[in-house]
Parts: C-alpha cells; sequence; structure tokens
C-alpha cells in the first residue's frame, strides 16, 4: 500500500511506509511496460522511472494488480504514514460517486462500511449491491421476433419458406413468431459484468452474492457486443430501476468513462487520475451549496487568449466559472497540498498556473471593477485556513482557499474571515453553506 507519488522499490526496505515500499522485480518490469502503453496512448505516465531499481508513481488512485497476484493499492496523497487505509478509501468513494453521479444510498454504504474493501472489492460490491436491488424490483424482457422450422403451428406461417420445403419435410412448418424474452441489450450487459465480478472477486461475501446473481440470470446471455449493446440501453419509465446499476456496469465493462475522468482495469485494477476525481468532487459539492440565483458552469470556453489572423487562438477554459447577478468569480481547481508556512517556497503555488489565472482574470473579468480569482486546493494539515490574498494589480485579485475534504466536518469551500477594509481583501462567494473562518 502506498500513496500518489509514493516509491516501489526492488531493494529490501525494513519499515514500508506509503511513500516507498517494496515490490517484486517481475512486477517492477511489468509496470515499466504498461507506464509505456500509458505513453503510448498520450494518457498521462503511470510510474516514473527514478533509477534501475526504484518506481516512482504518478497521480493515479485506485487499485492495480500485477500479473503475479501482488495487489497495489495507492491511496491519495493527503494520506500522512500512520493514518488508517480506510481514510483514503473513503475519500476515494465520495469522489467516485459524485463523479458518476451516483446518489449516497445511507443503507447500503452502512453494510459496506463494516468491511476494509479496497476500491475495486467496493466497486464490484456496489455493483452487485444495485443488480440484487434490481432482481428483486424485476428483470425486464421484451418480444423477440424468431424465424423457425417447427413440427407444430404457432404464430405466422412464412408461406414463401413453406413452399421452399423439400419434400421430407413438408410436415415441418416455417413460422415467425414472437417470445417475450429476457435476451435484451441491458440484461446481456449485466450478466456480463456478473460473470467479470464473478471470476474477479477476491472477497467471499461478492463471491457469494455473485453467484447467487449468476444462479437467478442463467437464462439471460452475456453480451457479445459492449459499445452496441450500450448503444441500445433504453432509459424509458419501464426500466427506470436499472439507472442505478448502469455506472458500476460501465466501470466493470471497460465503458467509456465520465468526461470527468478515465479510468481502466487491468486485471482486477482499477485506476483514476485523481486531479480529475477532485475537479468533479468540487464541482459538484459546490454546485449543492450555491444561492438562489447563482450559476455555476463547467470548463467554460467562451474566451480566448489573443487573435491571430483575425481569428481567435489559444481558448481559456478554467475549470469552474460562478455566476450571480451580474458578478462573476473564475474557479480553478489544484488537487496538490500547499505548506502555509512555507513562504520561502511561496507555499508550493506554482508561478504557471498564476500566470494561466492572471490570463482568465483579464479575459473574463475585464468588465468588472474588482475581479476575484480563486485557485482551490485540498485541505490537509499544513492547509486548513485560506492564505492571504495575491493582488495582481488595483482590479485583480487571486485567493488560494483549501478546500475541506473531512466527511464529518461537510465538504465545503473554506472562506477567509473579512475583516480587512480593503474591499479587494474581501471575498464574498455566493454559496450557502460556507462559513468564514
Amino acid at each position: 500500500m502506498v500513496r500518489e507519488y509514493g516509491r516501489l522499490t526492488t531493494r529490501s526496505v525494513a519499515e514500508p511506509t506509503l511513500a516507498l515500499a517494496h515490490i517484486e522485480p517481475a512486477d517492477f518490469d511489468w509496470l515499466c511496460l504498461l507506464s509505456n502503453r500509458y505513453k503510448v496512448s498520450h494518457e498521462p505516465a503511470l510510474t516514473q522511472l527514478e533509477d534501475s531499481c526504484t518506481l516512482q508513481l504518478d497521480n493515479y488512485v485506485g487499485v492495480i494488480e500485477t500479473p503475479t497476484g501482488q495487489v497495489i493499492e495507492i491511496l491519495p496523497k493527503t494520506a500522512n504514514d500512520g493514518d488508517s487505509p480506510e481514510r483514503g478509501r473513503e475519500l476515494i468513494r465520495r469522489m467516485l460517486e459524485c463523479a458518476l453521479d451516483i446518489p449516497s444510498r445511507e443503507a447500503a454504504e452502512a453494510l459496506l462500511d463494516c468491511f476494509d474493501l479496497p476500491l475495486n472489492e467496493w466497486v464490484m460490491a456496489r455493483f452487485l449491491t444495485e443488480l440484487d436491488h434490481l432482481v428483486k424490483r424485476g428483470v425486464r424482457s421484451d418480444y423477440q421476433r424468431l424465424e423457425a422450422i417447427e413440427p407444430f403451428l404457432r404464430g405466422q406461417l412464412d408461406v414463401a419458406r413453406q413452399m421452399r420445403q423439400p419434400p421430407g419435410r413438408s410436415h415441418h412448418f416455417a413460422l415467425r413468431y414472437d417470445l417475450f424474452l429476457p435476451d435484451r441489450a441491458e440484461n446481456r450487459l449485466l450478466k456480463l459484468a456478473l460473470d467479470t465480478v464473478a471470476n474477479t472477486t477476491q472477497h467471499p461475501d461478492n463471491w457469494r452474492l455473485a453467484q447467487e446473481l449468476r444462479h437467478l440470470l442463467v437464462d439471460i446471455p452475456a453480451s457479445r457486443d459492449v459499445e452496441g449493446d450500450f448503444r441500445q440501453w433504453r432509459c424509458d419509465r419501464l426500466i427506470a430501476h436499472y439507472q442505478g446499476a448502469r455506472p458500476w456496469c460501465e466501470l466493470i465493462l471497460y465503458r467509456a468513462m465520465p468526461s470527468s475522468l478515465h479510468g481502466e482495469w487491468r486485471g482486477i485494477s482499477l485506476l483514476f487520475p485523481m486531479e480529475k476525481l477532485f475537479e468533479r468532487y468540487v464541482e459538484v459539492c459546490l454546485r449543492e451549496q450555491l444561492q438562489p440565483g447563482a450559476s455555476l458552469t463547467a470548463q467554460a470556453a467562451s474566451k480566448y487568449l489573443c487573435q491571430h489572423q483575425d481569428q481567435d487562438i489559444f481558448q481559456l477554459k478554467p475549470d469552474l466559472l460562478l455566476h450571480h447577478d451580474a458578478k462573476h468569480w473564475v474557479l480553478d481547481v489544484k488537487w496538490k497540498r500547499l505548506d502555509s508556512s512555507d513562504r520561502d517556497s511561496k507555499y508550493g503555488i506554482s508561478q504557471g498556473d498564476l500566470y494561466q489565472l492572471f490570463a482568465y482574470g483579464h479575459k473574463y473579468l475585464h468588465d468588472q471593477d474588482e475581479g476575484h480569482l480563486v485557485l482551490i486546493y485540498p485541505s490537509w494539515g499544513k492547509l486548513k485556513a485560506p492564505l492571504a490574498p495575491f493582488h495582481f494589480d488595483k482590479r485583480l485579485t487571486l485567493w488560494a482557499l483549501p478546500f475541506e475534504l473531512d466527511a464529518a466536518l461537510s465538504p465545503r469551500l473554506v472562506l477567509p474571515s473579512q475583516q480587512d477594509d480593503d474591499p479587494r481583501s474581501r471575498l464574498s462567494l455566493p454559496l450557502r453553506t460556507t462559513t468564514p473562518e
């Protein structure tokens, strides 16, 4: 078990920590090959080769299983040595539910929290729970048009085919008829996902429930065309109870992920880039906290950095654009740990991020007397309160604010106290549940 940007080494490690753990040479070589495949597909690399014996992980979180059976669990970098792994797992679960637009089901969560499940087993458990709920509500069937040669009459006689019957087969009938069968796109996909889980899970409770459900769905064939069947997945009233199982089914069947993230199974592995999960999580939480009349636009793309030959070029896309009345705020989300005590190192803020926000402010807030830009970072032990504001000029001000991730404190953006008489040092966002520190 390691955290983001932790190291895996083939050298012996006396005391493994979240920052450094031992890995077998065969697994080391396999991770190197896997990382190269990510680069070829223009995805961020899974690992960086530090030396001939050491790999540094990138910003993916989740679980990955090597061909030798070694399971590597990668926790968010907010986890410190000595922290319970369940805290990191619980954070990923909440973010994943937000990214997939899945409402939390308290009863199911209460049961699942009894188990110290890694992320991949948790995803399989959620799928099985939703599928069990679906089966209890009833598996939907549909009429299927069949053409067959039968020794008895039923349905419609196909006269043309019957006339072409050879003399010795004249006592058989060429028929067309409809049967009410559960062989439909949604059920085929669920059956394929169920077979995958049943053959993959290592958790006894997941395995037992998967076998029970396989017995109940034995008459349904597994999908042979995943993408084609997903295109045929209906969303009408008669199968509304199928919608809860669909996101988990998509995860398990390698389906393209929601636009906010990309994940991929490798064996029983499930990996997500953490910055995409965090960005989506912040967006969902802020939408729930908006005051009446306020709106939030994700990935606004109405402005360009400059013009070239009378055409706009270099599109500017801030993560979030907040609107209320005639005012706007530009918000950008960064999955990075700042140190509020390290003034000499500029708290860990990237100069490139300030350049980026400066351009956003001049293009998106050019018509406001006071423009406020916000960089949102995860809250952790060394960043619990907002930093003092950064003033670009008399009009533009940038704020670095922590986003509270602790479920016990409720996810929220921590605003600065409003004690300064300078209007540039006062930030008032149209959020209902945010309390000044």
